[in-house]
């Protein structure tokens, strides 16, 4: 595997990034415990213009500012008071764009993700949802603003590809409060994978 450079993330379309993320391959490392699974879901959002954006219109906050640096970086935040979120920062120096990570297909470590999520035996709950997959991966808001190009959280290629005809998109999940905003095609999945989250609607192929 090879991690994904920053150039990867610096780039200023978020909607590809989040396209191009699928069918990497997420690692973490912590204390001798590595895991990683293949990213199937992620959601994309466009920043300060973006009403669903924690960065919509202009917010710095102690939570929001790790948003408004570089790409490469992570933005964990907590939902609810329960859920760690794993976001991926991209584009440059002062436009908040970030990536929530979804769901991912475990790979390596499925044991250590069974232990940190108290499941028995795997099925294709433990990383479906943006929560789990990072309870799986033992990813928490202390891991905000690490690199991506550190050896303990980082996202790599291992040379698989997603089918083009595999990527759909699809309204981004649970911002209504976005107006307009919360129909706009900025989520995308790969079709047909199990660990894909949401209800099963008709879906738009992207091209």
């Amino acid at each position: 595997m090879k991690k994904l450079d920053q150039h990867f993330y610096n780039r200023i379309d978020v909607l590809r990034i989040a396209r191009e993320l699928l069918g990497k391959v997420i690692v973490t490392s912590f204390e001798g415990q590595v895991t990683s699974g293949r990213i199937v879901e992620t959601e994309a959002y466009a920043g300060e213009g973006d009403r669903a954006s924690h960065a919509w219109g202009g917010r710095r906050t102690n939570r929001t500012e790790v948003m408004y640096g570089v790409g490469g970086i992570a933005y964990v935040y907590l939902c609810y008071g329960i859920h760690q979120m794993f976001n991926v920062v991209t584009n440059q120096l002062g436009i908040p764009h970030a990536i929530l990570v979804r769901a991912a297909e475990p790979l390596e470590g499925i044991d250590v993700m069974l232990q940190r999520t108290g499941k028995k035996q795997l099925d294709n709950t433990l990383t479906k949802g943006p929560g789990n997959v990072a309870k799986a991966l033992g990813i928490f808001t202390r891991h905000t603003g690490f690199s991506l190009q550190s050896d303990e959280l980082f996202i790599a290629d291992d040379g698989f590809k997603v089918k083009k005809n595999d990527i759909v998109a699809t309204p981004r999940i649970g911002v209504d409060y976005a107006g307009d905003d919360a129909a706009l095609p900025y989520r995308f999945i790969v079709h047909g994978n199990p660990y894909v989250s949401g209800k099963k609607i008709n879906l738009h192929r992207d091209n």
